[in-house]
């Protein structure tokens, strides 16, 4: 153990910590904008520097390990004036228009700024020219070349936690700037748009396409019947901007904000959640007794980031997906025909809104292969972010809001249904079902536990009516890109894989609340999950009676012809920029 002190407080700490742990572990806060942890502790900032005594220069924090005796001052008023003159550094190349920033009010550069008092600037200001027209306004992920302050969280998230490298420095000096890498245009690049760069991101520098406005617009047509759909994920989330419990912000007062903006119903996608497993559970039973997972297993559809990366990395398993859509596109699909036709309505009146907890929902929705010619499944999908802004700009406060019910049918859900927002809960809400289907019992709903929590890439076998099943639960495309090539290499064999883009899965999506610090949430949102689903009436997709209720009036049964229509989609039948049309369509790549 090492004994130093900072600010005073006599602190010990394992040797190798770095000041920056140390002035945590007692509670002392050293403001910074680029370090995170494990991933970026390269002092691209300086604005942790710190005095030390009987050091001659300031010393950056994040990186500077304790020693023996050492005497740290972070607020000195040498410290004080090196921390302002590198935030107004910063600032000069920053574009301070707040009050027109997505994030005003939650960035980090401006809550920095403001608590070192700086209100005016004294440098000119030296902004990247001609730098905005390179960006198309029409892609999901936007990028603001002149709020982007070179912190590099984004690029080392990219790439060692995602492990795409979709974002690069160039330049040198003051012309220095975050851009695509080798120089493409971020449609043509092969993102994922998993937006963990976003999450990451200090200031306004990366965003998601804003589109409150067209809901705005649905919202106030008398014309239209305003559907919503929200995602298991989103209420693990979205009361943390309004300081709310998570047991505080359930989806019944989401379900009471959302009328209050004008919605006409208010539905939850847990229901197609549940629907998902009894497509996308005898899809895999089907391909398990007919040998097609003999050598490659079945993987997860439900993520399109993983979708995406899937098409751009390894395009010659993308016959090994699921061809069940995503919950969020089988509600669309199901609101403009079973839902339509007990309204009496043509599907064409209906606007089908999505609040998701992904940047990549906005491009799934948006495929040739979601829509029909009554328009698309989904009309339009908005992150939880922008469900906040939507609530903050009506003077919403939801914590004040009383409990209201959802609307049927689509409104009924299981505890199978909600954990979908998790890492593992997929797959465990699958295997529950197939071992229904296999022995015509219900299993213990907790069986199989073992996927839920541990390390990004997990492993388990399971006996399911005296079948094996060799499952594996990834989050976070790094993990996966490490799963696919033990597959690819012949060092692992599984039947059945659940993939999310995201680490943590759906509740640590690239559309959930930034926070300030550098926690990472998705794992206390994904427990809150997996609380309701213990506490649920009904554990077992299975039993949704709603689901149960569109077979019988709708959709026939699993995998037949209407679900096969509505429910199930061709991965072949687009591409990602680097497959060729004809890759596209045939779905032949060449093997590795």
């Amino acid at each position: 153990m090492v004994t130093l002190t900072i600010n005073g407080q006599v602190i010990q700490v394992p040797e190798g910590t770095t000041i920056l742990e140390a002035a945590r572990q007692g509670e002392i806060h050293i403001p910074h904008l680029c370090y995170l942890k494990g991933l970026n502790e390269i002092a691209a900032c300086r604005v942790c520097c710190v005095e030390v005594e009987g050091e001659r220069a300031m010393v950056t924090a994040c990186n500077t390990p304790v020693l023996e005796g050492m005497v740290v001052h972070t607020n000195s008023p040498r410290a004080r004036r090196v921390r302002r003159t590198n935030v107004e550094l910063i600032l000069s190349q920053h574009d301070c228009k707040c009050a027109t920033c997505v994030r005003s009010g939650n960035c980090r550069l401006q809550a920095v700024a403001n608590d070192l008092g700086i209100l005016d600037l004294p440098y000119e200001a030296q902004l990247p020219q001609g730098l905005r027209s390179k960006w198309t306004t029409t892609f999901p992920l936007y990028h603001d070349y002149n709020k982007c302050i070179k912190c590099m969280r984004c690029v080392q998230v990219c790439e060692k936690v995602q492990s795409l490298g979709v974002w690069e420095l160039t330049g040198t000096g003051g012309r220095a700037i975050i851009d695509v890498s080798n120089n493409r245009v971020i449609k043509d690049a092969d993102c994922a748009l998993c937006g963990q760069c976003v999450t990451h991101c200090p200031t306004g520098g990366l965003r998601e396409r804003d589109d409150t406005r067209r809901a705005f617009d649905a919202l106030a047509d008398p014309d239209r019947i305003t559907v919503v759909q929200v995602a298991p994920a989103v209420r693990a989330a979205w009361g943390e901007y309004f300081g709310m419990e998570r047991e505080e912000a359930t989806m019944e007062r989401m379900a009471a904000a959302l009328r209050r903006l004008g919605f006409n119903y208010v539905f939850d996608t847990n229901f197609t959640a549940d629907l998902t497993i009894m497509e996308e559970g005898n899809e895999f039973l089907q391909r398990l007794k007919a040998g097609d997972l003999a050598k490659y297993p079945m993987f997860t559809s439900c993520c399109p980031g993983w979708v995406r990366f899937l098409k751009s990395q390894y395009p010659e398993l993308v016959g090994q997906l699921s061809t069940a859509k995503s919950p969020q596109q089988m509600f669309g699909s199901v609101t403009k025909s079973w839902f339509a036709q007990k309204l009496g309505v043509a599907p064409e009146k209906i606007f089908c809104v999505s609040i998701m907890p992904c940047v990549a929902k906005k491009a799934e929705s948006e495929l040739p292969t979601m829509a029909t010619e009554a328009g698309p499944d989904v009309d339009l999908v908005l992150t939880t972010r922008e469900l906040v802004r939507m609530l903050r700009s009506d003077k919403l406060k939801p914590a004040e809001l009383p409990e209201e019910p959802l609307d049927d049918p689509m409104g009924i859900h299981t505890g199978a249904g909600v954990i979908f927002g998790a890492t593992g809960g997929v797959m465990e809400a699958a295997l529950r079902t197939a071992a229904f289907v296999l022995t015509g019992e219900n299993p213990d709903p907790d069986a199989f536990s073992a996927v839920r929590t541990g390390p990004g890439l997990r492993e388990a076998t399971y006996e399911v009516a005296g079948v094996p099943v060799r499952c594996a639960v990834v989050s976070g495309l790094g993990n996966a890109r490490e799963l696919i090539e033990r597959i690819l290499a012949g060092k692992a064999q599984y039947d059945f894989v659940e993939v999310m883009a995201c680490p943590g899965g759906c509740v640590g999506g690239g559309g959930q609340p930034q926070s300030l610090e550098d926690e990472e949430l998705y794992g206390v949102r994904g427990e809150r999950l997996y609380q309701l689903d213990q506490a649920a009436k009904l554990r077992f997709s299975h039993e949704n009676p709603a689901v149960q209720a569109l077979y019988s009036e709708f959709m026939g049964s699993p995998l037949g012809h209407k679900s096969e229509e509505l429910l199930h989609t061709d991965h072949f039948a687009w591409s990602m920029p680097n497959e060729s049309p004809d890759q596209a369509e045939t779905g032949v790549y060449a093997c590795r």
